[in-house]
């Protein structure tokens, strides 16, 4: 579409910076531009998503650019031809494809594009009846948890050690609620509820969802000893450390902070450091459906949409598998020789 056809004020993104936004965009005119605003600026909310669409759609674009093309000449067969040779494992490349349909459909609204010449390219067949994240024993959390130290001897005696109360009420709260590492990350001390009997945590989960979980007796003994410790009122419940301090600032820890830590904290105890936060999700479903818990409750804890996502964290196959796998009978000797 020519550029004198379409007037329309650049600002956001673009007005910061035309080299923000990709040639072939540039390159198609206003109603281009305002629809790359339109899509990245305002209709993806999801700051993770935004970035992630964001490489996808520029990957796109930047192979476009090496074959010559423009917007107008995308079709289905150069799409299709693109996933073909993108080097990239089958879930990357479907999520990439769904940036490019969603794309596509914004330059179709604002008339840049007759039609979506991605809405039709199909990507490869993919399923899964396990998901990937490493699962992390129960004896392994156990000794992981032990392995904190929550005081510390100072010139004046015995200290409470608010990194070490902060880290273990951090897992902990992983371990009894099955939460996601970045709500934990979000939790504010107003989120610890009170009823005037119990107490609950209320997590904003990804998509917008906010989720209300009872503390059973233990982890309440744990948060509270943190919070009443560190003097925390009000503002976020899990702070960042100020240096080698033990003293913490004000300023809330981010998922990475907490993968971090978690990661140092395996490493003292001597544990894989393959584990991360999320390998406390897939313990905790596979213990509750171990011991018989509706997986309608378990689907509900974890905050999953569909029942087929809370099986990818049940680990009980793999045990029946390696339970198989111990019964054969060939015998071999620790170098690997047959007897």
């Amino acid at each position: 579409m020519p550029n004198d056809l379409v007037k329309v004020p650049v600002t956001g993104i673009a007005a910061a910076g035309k080299a923000a936004v990709p040639g072939l965009v540039q390159r198609a005119g206003g109603a281009a531009l305002y629809a790359w605003e339109e899509f990245f600026e305002g209709e993806i909310a999801n700051a993770h998503t935004r970035r992630n669409y964001d490489h996808a759609v520029r990957r796109f674009l930047a192979w476009s650019e090496t074959q010559g093309l423009d917007l107008l000449d995308v079709t289905p067969g150069s799409v299709g031809r693109y996933f073909r040779e993108l080097p990239l494992a089958v879930p990357t490349k479907k999520l990439h494809l769904a940036a490019l349909r969603k794309f596509f459909d914004r330059l179709v609204n604002r008339h840049v594009l007759v039609i979506n010449p991605a809405a039709t390219v199909r990507a490869e067949r993919y399923s899964t009846v396990e998901g990937k994240t490493p699962e992390i024993q129960k004896r392994q959390a156990e000794a992981l948890l032990r392995s904190i130290e929550t005081t510390y001897l100072a010139d004046t005696g015995i200290r409470p050690d608010l990194v070490g109360l902060r880290d273990r009420a951090i897992l902990v709260v992983l371990i009894y609620t099955a939460a996601r590492v970045g709500a934990v990350a979000r939790l504010s001390f107003q989120n610890l509820r009170h009823d005037g009997m119990d107490y609950a945590l209320r997590f904003s989960e990804k998509g917008g969802k906010s989720r209300e979980i009872p503390v059973r007796s233990d982890l309440q003994k744990i948060l509270l000893a943190y919070i009443r410790a560190a003097g925390i009122s009000d503002g976020p419940l899990f702070r960042t450390a100020a240096g080698k301090t033990k003293a913490l600032t004000r300023n809330p820890m981010t998922p990475i902070d907490i993968c971090r830590m978690m990661k140092r904290r395996l490493k003292a105890a001597g544990l894989p450091t393959d584990f991360s936060p999320h390998s406390f999700r897939v313990t905790t479903i596979t213990d509750l459906l171990e011991h018989n818990t509706a997986l309608e409750d378990v689907q509900h804890l974890a905050g999953h949409a569909d029942p087929r996502t809370t099986r990818l964290y049940d680990r009980r196959r793999r045990k029946v598998t390696r339970n198989i796998v111990e019964r054969i009978s060939i015998n071999i000797d620790a170098d690997g020789e047959s007897p």
